[in-house]
Parts: structure tokens; sequence; C-alpha cells
């Protein structure tokens, strides 16, 4: 068993497997997972797990170039934004783009992994970097 990271076997081989440019969708209960994406689903009950959680959760163990969140989370969902803002990496980039076209982005992710969210446009894709 492993000690600590990410516990989730499946979502921990994912995020192993990942080489540079693939992407992963974080998302929040209600995003569709395109035909043919893998679905992790961590969803316990609305709320659980939290979006802000495994966006942490991951980026500590994933090596992330950019990320793509959707422009319509700050007026959404300023408090949620706030956090995802406030915990994100300074140095990685963190554009925002139309919820449609997020959802276009998602049909090339590796994985969704949908968590039990209940914000609005509480959705991520993260684009794996290298670590040199």
């Amino acid at each position: 068993m492993k000690s600590g990271g990410i516990l989730h076997a499946e979502l921990s081989g994912i995020v192993a497997g990942m080489g540079h440019g693939d992407t992963l969708v974080i998302a929040d209960a209600g995003l569709p997972v395109p035909p043919g994406v893998r679905c992790i689903d961590l969803a316990l009950r609305m709320g659980v797990p939290g979006f802000q959680e495994a966006v942490e959760t991951v980026l500590s163990e994933l090596v992330v170039e950019r990320g793509v969140a959707n422009a319509e989370q700050p007026a959404a969902a300023p408090a949620a934004a706030a956090a995802l803002e406030a915990a994100w990496p300074p140095e990685v980039p963190l554009e925002r783009v139309s919820h449609t076209q997020l959802k276009q982005l998602s049909a090339a992710a590796r994985a969704v992994v949908r968590t039990g969210e209940a914000t609005p446009y509480c959705n991520i894709v993260l684009v794996a970097g290298v670590p040199f």
C-alpha cells in the first residue's frame, strides 16, 4: 500500500502513465464524459470529494505545464475561482476558456476524474509537463 499521495489505484496509475502534453480533466459532478474517454468516478455524494481537494491532490503528483479552466467560473462561483487561483502554482499558466471549449478539450483527455462537486463550472483540464 502507498503511504501517501494518490491512494486511488486507477487515478494513481493514470497520473503515473501520463506523458508530456497528455491531458487529464478534473470535473464537477455534472460535466459530461465524452464517449470513449475513461471516467474515474470519485463521487460519493454531492460535495464529496470536492473539486479543490481533487485538484490539489493531483497537482501534488502530476507535473503540469498549464491548466485550462472555465471562463464562466469567476462570475458563477467566485469563491471556487478564488480557491483555485490561490492554490494554483504561480509558475504554471492558468487559462480560461468557455465551457463549450472546455468540453471539446475533454474529448482528447486520457481520463475525466469525476468529483462530487456541486458548484457550477468547477472543471479544469490539466496539461502534463515534464520535470526537466
